[in-house]
């Protein structure tokens, strides 16, 4: 085990590598200049090229690329083009909304999603069956940012049951902190709640069909043992790989729920940094998504030898 994990993790090196590589060619090779931005429409020719000269843009991509890297492998994002302030420090600042509203998200998916494929595989073909995938289909075509005016215009607006944008930390009560978050939950958990219910239903409809599975019914055994202590336990490992991938999705989704919920968080860092050319946040940002993302699938692939004895690294 401790083999592998050292592998998993020296094998994440090349994969930072490439996407900080592709990070910084979109980035620099899209149209568009920070130093004009920064000087404003009346700036001259000679203020915007001191301008990038100060930002070192003028340098070779090459070169910019290397200096880049050296100042990750210090541990230093950069600093923000308008604000002036550290890129880490922005980060730091922005994350406990984005870390609050996907680990909120990520934990009612889970509760909701897995019950309702067990569910629906355990009545395939009854109308329960038919109306679970029907509403799983709906959440998954739907786009975040629709989701999001739909709850805000009947839960807030008409209902009035909950604050329409904003966020209160946790730290100023429980109660504050979930009607806040309680709609962008909402609006990003539905589409990871149909990828997993959807996982779930084909996982579990699958070992529902194999011998060991009638064996137990046939010993008498109650019918939510047979679901939970056989078919669910079984087919757990497909359902994390799922879960695991899906994160993508919290990820993407947290930018536009953070954007249409007016959340200070990473994702609505990311959009005012994009919008404004700020090199150091975008590709800081980007670099930490995706260090997370590559950690919580080394984490799910680790799991695999819980949920199942079977499998040995």
């Amino acid at each position: 085990m401790a083999i592998y994990l050292l592998r998993r993790i020296f094998a994440t090196v090349p994969v930072m590598g490439v996407v900080a590589l592709f990070v910084f060619a979109l980035l620099h090779l899209a149209p568009g200049d920070p130093a004009a931005l920064i000087a404003g429409d009346l700036a001259t020719a000679q203020d915007v090229e001191r301008i990038r000269e100060q930002l070192g843009l003028n340098a070779p991509l090459h070169v910019q690329f290397v200096t880049w890297v050296g100042q990750l492998l210090r541990g230093d994002l950069g600093v923000s083009v308008f604000s002036n302030v550290s890129v880490t420090r922005l980060i730091r600042q922005r994350a406990e909304p984005t870390a609050a509203l996907t680990v909120a998200t990520l934990v009612m998916a889970v509760s909701l999603a897995v019950p309702m494929g067990v569910l629906a595989a355990w009545k395939a073909g009854t109308w329960i069956d038919q109306v679970i995938m029907l509403l799983a289909v709906l959440g998954f075509s739907c786009p975040v940012f629709v989701l999001g005016y739909l709850l805000i215009y009947g839960g807030a607006v008409q209902l009035r049951w909950l604050p329409v944008q904003g966020y209160v930390p946790i730290a100023q009560g429980l109660g504050p902190f979930l009607r806040s978050i309680t709609l962008p939950t909402l609006a990003l958990g539905i589409v990871y709640i149909a990828l997993i219910a959807r996982m779930t239903r084909a996982t579990v409809l699958e070992v529902l069909s194999e011998d060991y599975i009638r064996t137990a019914h046939a010993k008498g055994l109650a019918a939510v043992r047979v679901l939970v202590g056989h078919a669910l336990k079984n087919a757990a490992v497909p359902i994390a790989t799922t879960i695991g991938v899906g994160v993508a999705l919290l990820i993407g989704g947290a930018v536009i729920t953070e954007s249409v919920f007016a959340i200070p968080g990473i994702g609505r860092l990311t959009v005012d940094a994009i919008l404004r050319r700020d090199y150091p946040i975008i590709q800081g940002v980007v670099l930490i998504f995706s260090a997370v993302y590559v950690l919580i699938n080394l984490v799910v692939d680790l799991l695999y030898t819980i949920l199942d004895p079977r499998i040995r690294y």
